[in-house]
């Protein structure tokens, strides 16, 4: 069975911090970039930022960068996004996906459930 499993939402204020932890299973991990992608009520879903299979090479939104960071962790079948300096903007549920190869805009295979994000201003 494939999983992907999103942790470590919650509630922050503006300026503050959270690290969103996306555990999978159930193929091989390695072999596959992983994304994160958030939608906010009334808004379309939006990529946000997303880690090579290969040689883990990050990408990332310009609304987040230098504000998150995506790492991953093989050994664990995890990846991580650290999220600093958070926005009341940055509210939304917050979703890990899986694609062979590189990252990309298109053809993730596999989805997890989300988890919420809220930033009080």
């Amino acid at each position: 069975e494939v999983q992907l499993v999103e942790s470590g939402g919650g509630l922050v204020q503006a300026g503050g911090s959270l690290r969103l932890s996306c555990a999978a299973s159930g193929f091989t991990f390695d072999d596959y970039a992983i994304g994160w992608f958030r939608q906010a009520p009334g808004k379309e879903r939006e990529g946000v930022s997303c880690i090579s299979s290969s040689d883990g090479s990050p990408y990332y939104a310009v609304a987040v960068k230098g504000r998150f960071t995506i790492s991953r962790d093989n050994a664990k079948n995890t990846v991580y996004l650290q999220m600093n300096s958070l926005k009341p903007e940055d509210t939304a549920v917050y979703y890990c996906a899986a694609r062979p190869g590189g990252c990309s805009p298109w053809e993730y295979d596999y989805w997890g459930q989300g988890t919420q994000v809220t930033v009080s201003s």
